[in-house]
């Protein structure tokens, strides 16, 4: 046996060693970490990341009516800061809106305008009555006002309080996240968007 001899059976003697260590360190590694790589890849389906997407990207068109209105507009001030939330800019045109916040009491003249503006926001949109005059007429139990405005619009959230306060708005928009999660790739989400 010559000197090439030798070397060559060194360097497979050699590859043999590293081949087994690096087979037992690959058994060592995927025996301290079974089922901890499934935890660490994302799996989901695109409803939810569309979902998310949604939720977090909220984008409200200002309907403030009366009092409700100073708190909605307070919360959007950099004490309370929505835009932690997600609902970024309030939109004047309800074709740049998803979120119609109904803040106030809703006569009987101005329904049909409430109506009309919602029709016009795109899908998916949501609604937020804020306070008790826009869930359910509040103190105002009379003809000229509208006993809750679920009776003009489907309402998503309500807010209760007179006035509720920017803290409960902002909760308020919180759930209806928490709710466009949850109807996120169900049959639900897709009539809203068909």
């Amino acid at each position: 046996m010559g000197l090439m001899d030798e070397a060559v059976d060194a360097f497979e003697t050699e590859v043999k060693n590293l081949q087994l260590n690096a087979k037992d360190a690959w058994d060592q590694l995927s025996a301290d970490y079974s089922g901890a790589l499934y935890d660490t890849i994302l799996t989901t389906k695109l409803g939810k990341v569309i979902g998310w997407a949604q939720k977090n990207a909220l984008w409200p068109a200002t309907f403030g009516l009366a009092c409700c209105a100073i708190e909605m507009m307070a919360m959007a001030n950099s004490r309370w800061d929505a835009a932690r939330f997600g609902a970024e800019v309030f939109r004047a045109s309800p074709r740049q809106a998803d979120l119609m916040i109904v803040s106030g009491r809703v006569s009987q003249k101005m329904a049909p305008v409430l109506k009309r503006i919602y029709q016009q926001m795109p899908e998916p949109k949501w609604v937020i009555a804020m306070g008790a005059c826009s869930s359910c007429g509040g103190i105002f139990n009379n003809y000229a006002i509208v006993q809750g405005v679920d009776r003009v619009v489907p309402v998503d959230v309500y807010v209760p309080g007179c006035p509720p306060g920017p803290e409960a708005l902002i909760y308020g928009i919180i759930k209806l996240q928490e709710k466009i999660m949850n109807d996120a790739g169900t049959e639900r989400a897709k009539q809203r968007v068909a």
